[in-house]
């Protein structure tokens, strides 16, 4: 097991158009590629999303008011994890590397992913990014973070003249 450090930010919506951007960029050179064509932009877009980032399955769960993300990312190293939260969302990202050596025989198959992990998280209620704890264990990431404690109102008094 591998404890995981996480950083705060105050906001994650910049990584968040960063990568839309890259995603863009790489749908539009296939829709260039082939010349603009009848075909169906959205291929365009999903095949880019698809070669550009890897988004791996996650769960979010909640429990006596503590949330609980579980990520699949078998094959990341425990140093190429970041973890950004913010007091709504949370964004784990990693760069695979996947190479293969002539040493150990000829490729005819290989489905193991290649570039960046990127996958964000929105929170149904804002969390407490104070106590948030992070680790990594057999491939399962798991971060877990208590919902951030409910602000007291008191009814307004009415005064009547």
């Amino acid at each position: 097991m591998s404890n995981i450090s996480i950083t705060q930010k105050d906001s994650v919506l910049d990584q968040i158009e960063q990568i839309r951007h890259r995603i863009a960029k790489r749908a539009y050179e296939l829709f260039r590629h082939r010349d603009g064509g009848f075909d169906d932009p959205v291929s365009d877009w999903l095949r880019a999303e698809e070669e550009v980032l890897w988004k791996p399955a996650v769960e979010l769960r909640e429990k006596e008011g503590v949330f609980t993300v579980l990520a699949a990312i078998a094959g990341v190293q425990p140093k190429d994890i970041t973890v950004d939260l913010t007091a709504r969302d949370l964004v784990i990202k990693a760069d695979m590397a996947h190479e293969h050596s002539t040493e150990t025989g000829h490729v005819h198959q290989c489905e193991f992913v290649q570039g960046q992990l990127f996958r964000s998280v929105h929170f149904p209620d804002p969390v407490d990014p104070d106590k948030a704890k992070a680790e990594y264990r057999n491939g399962l990431l798991t971060v877990t973070v208590p919902a951030a404690p409910k602000a007291q109102t008191k009814p307004a008094e009415i005064k009547t003249a």
